[in-house]
């Protein structure tokens, strides 16, 4: 949510920008610099709620993140099946080993 924010408040400034028939390039410039400082002084709050939810997935504190269900004949299960075979052909008597 917050980089959307962020990304409106570009887009905002850029179009008033281009409205003043300013040089695209530096209009483009200008309104990057513009949505910075006013992210940083408004958005605070979403600022920090998303560098706290990073810090924790990047350091495994709170709850873990919710796994898709897996598909039939999901690269897990194959592997399973790779591997289940291949130690069923290892058990066998006669078999040499690797």
């Amino acid at each position: 949510m917050y980089t959307l924010i962020r990304l409106g408040i570009f887009v905002v400034v850029l179009v008033v920008l281009l409205l003043t028939q300013m040089t695209p390039w530096i209009a483009a410039a200008l309104a990057a610099v513009i949505s910075l400082c006013a992210s940083y002084i408004f958005l605070r709050k979403p600022r920090e709620e998303l560098a706290a939810g990073l810090y924790e997935a990047r350091h495994g504190e709170g709850r873990a993140a919710k796994r898709a269900p897996e598909k039939a004949g999901s690269d897990e299960e194959n592997e399973d099946a790779v591997v289940d075979a291949d130690t069923a052909a290892d058990d066998q008597p006669g078999s040499s080993p690797r």
